[in-house]
């Protein structure tokens, strides 16, 4: 009859192991969120004025709708004005026009519109989790195409972007 010789020591880490995995314990979110909800409640959203040379009014409030509804939807913050645990203020700085594909007769085919947001981000439980930075998106057009015709829907599909964007670069801590 064979004998089989057993180590004791697989059998002395298995419960370590097991009580190393158990205290180990991660958080996956689908939409890349990562908020402690035990220390933070509440978030600021503040009105993001528009600061850029070419002004067009309807997009301070579709942005702004945008930006509070992706983190309603997205998180469990309570949104209220004063003083909170997270703050988002910012301005829309950019909103231009430039041409892009040139054709032969030295005429635009397709025109870009940008639009820049300056986000200023506090955390007011945490230190060194500031964001205080830039974002730009764009959606290119056919240039026969007028402006007034497709302004609102790219301006929401630009939008859409910058709050994600945004969303990434503080609340979903990427």
């Amino acid at each position: 009859m064979t004998r089989i010789l057993r180590h004791p020591l697989p059998l002395l880490l298995m419960p370590i192991i097991a009580l190393a995995l158990a205290a180990c314990r991660p958080v996956f979110t689908l939409n890349g969120a990562a908020i402690d909800y035990n220390v933070y409640h509440t978030i600021h959203v503040s009105n993001f004025p528009i600061r850029a040379a070419l002004v067009y009014p309807p997009l301070q409030q579709t942005f702004e709708n945008e930006l509070l509804d992706y983190i309603n939807r997205n998180t469990r913050l309570r949104t209220i004005d004063g003083a909170s645990d997270l703050q988002i203020e910012g301005e829309i700085t950019q909103y231009y026009l430039t041409p892009q594909a040139v054709t032969e007769d030295a005429y635009a085919s397709r025109t870009r519109l940008t639009i820049g947001v300056r986000v200023k981000y506090t955390d007011h439980k945490a230190e060194g989790k500031d964001v205080d930075q830039t974002f730009t998106a764009y959606r290119d057009f056919d240039s026969s195409q007028m402006l007034t015709d497709v302004q609102d829907q790219l301006c929401q599909e630009i939008s859409q972007e910058l709050v994600q964007l945004i969303f990434n670069a503080t609340l979903g801590n990427w």
